[in-house]
């Protein structure tokens, strides 16, 4: 299929738009759901009684692949901004074989060295989704397929975590084991589909028309980008590290806040895909929106009612008392509002409205990396300075507090957007202005 769709179009043949957005949009999202299966499954894994180094053996392992994730991420700002096309599946394929290396490597080394082979497993999938969205971005219809990319977190978490129930409870898969099972089944699918995407045709004249041409960013380049809108960027980069945050507790110790033996297995991949499913809907409808600066607002505006609730929820937790299932649906659908507007079409549409020369991978991976930094350092402050916090109240004070701030931040970058987009059409205004009356001076010919 993926030949046949490429040679089509090197022989000039149109092809419908919407052929390729299931091509592309659908080969991404198996794609990243792959990377979550090289990565997550070991958070269905409660490691019960077991210790590393005088922690908790989960908490240990999280920060150490977290580690590693987050020296990946910090690179990435250099080489996802100046990574060229040719060089991406030899990357993918890379990584991926990595990630599953370290896997054997934990499931064969001994407790509790074996907690060091997820830092390569960190190390190898931190700048995946960079990779992958440069196969997307800078096209009209990057927008769904950003989408349909960005919610398969979503979806491939819940599953990512159901699958490793499921090896444990059904197949009596040891916990060390487990993780490296899921990754070998999906190892080979990633480089397959890894292939798939270098088939996709490059974006024409009319993509670049309608959201600028994507070029890489030198350092110089990155450090002016970043000095032109630095009130916004501080503020967004500061709310993206709060929710990241928030995600990152919920995702990998959602078994020590609720008791997921009341929660059948695939219950977690039945609740991220109805959640998946909404997200999609959002998103779509964004996608017809030809006003970038409307949609930025409108994505903060969403995400400023999900981060809303998140604060209500976390802070009348008790007197709610909502269902489990209830519950974990709305963590997914709040959370992953805002921070899945960041990870797919906002900072498309950011460089699209105010015209940059630059690409969506470096504001990825820079949100990414300040994001994950933060996780890390939650998660040594709860470990090593307050190691006996009920994890349920915890989390839930945590809620109320990022909902709050979330929404504080939200609302200032709405002001400070549509402040910049009338100076933006001031300028432009001005320009056609002088244009016009240079024009009018001019004699005929």
């Amino acid at each position: 299929m993926a030949n046949m769709m490429h040679n089509a179009h090197r022989a000039g043949t149109a092809m419908p738009d919407w052929l390729f957005v299931i091509w592309a949009g659908g080969t991404a999202l198996v794609s990243y759901s792959l990377v979550y299966a090289l990565r997550k499954p070991f958070t269905a894994a409660e490691f019960e009684g077991m210790q590393a180094f005088g922690m908790d053996y989960k908490i240990a392992v999280s920060i150490i692949q977290l580690i590693g994730y987050v020296c990946a991420k910090m690179l990435g700002i250099k080489f996802i901004s100046e990574l060229r096309p040719e060089n991406r599946l030899r990357f993918i394929i890379g990584s991926a074989a990595l990630s599953e290396a370290s896997l054997l490597a934990f499931a064969l080394m001994p407790v509790p060295a074996n907690i060091f082979a997820l830092f390569f497993n960190g190390l190898s999938l931190g700048c995946m989704w960079g990779v992958l969205f440069s196969f997307l971005e800078g096209r009209r219809t990057t927008d769904i397929l950003a989408s349909i990319m960005g919610v398969s977190m979503a979806l491939s978490s819940g599953v990512a975590k159901s699958l490793g129930l499921y090896a444990l409870q059904s197949l009596h898969v040891g916990e060390m084991w487990m993780p490296a099972l899921i990754g070998a089944v999906a190892f080979p699918l990633l480089c397959l589909t890894g292939w798939m995407m270098t088939r996709l045709p490059k974006p024409d004249a009319a993509d670049v028309a309608a959201r600028s041409e994507r070029v890489t960013l030198n350092g110089r380049q990155r450090w002016q980008l970043f000095r032109r809108f630095m009130p916004v960027l501080l503020l967004l980069f500061t709310a993206n590290l709060l929710l990241t945050v928030q995600r990152d507790i919920k995702e990998d110790f959602i078994v020590c806040i609720i008791d997921v033996s009341m929660v059948p297995s695939w219950a977690f991949a039945y609740l991220d895909g109805i959640a998946t499913v909404v997200l999609l809907a959002m998103f779509a409808i964004q996608s017809a929106v030809g006003s970038h600066l409307r949609v930025l607002c409108t994505l903060l505006g969403v995400s400023t009612a999900g981060m809303a609730l998140l604060a209500f929820i976390g802070a009348y937790q008790t007197q709610l008392a909502l269902p489990t299932t209830l519950w974990l649906f709305l963590q997914t659908l709040c959370i992953d509002i805002a921070y899945l507007s960041f990870q797919t079409i906002f900072f498309e549409r950011f460089i699209a409205c105010f015209k940059l020369h630059a690409n969506v991978g470096f504001f990825i991976i820079t949100i990414d990396f300040i994001g994950y930094l933060g996780t890390l350092g939650i998660l040594l402050f709860k470990e090593l300075g307050a190691p006996n916090i009920d994890w349920p109240l915890f989390y839930n004070e945590m809620s109320t507090w990022v909902g709050v701030a979330c929404c504080i931040m939200f609302v200032c970058s709405v002001a400070y957007l549509v402040q910049a987009g009338r100076t933006r059409r001031e300028a432009e205004d001005g320009k056609m202005a002088g244009r016009q009356a240079i024009s009018g001076f001019m004699p005929a010919n």
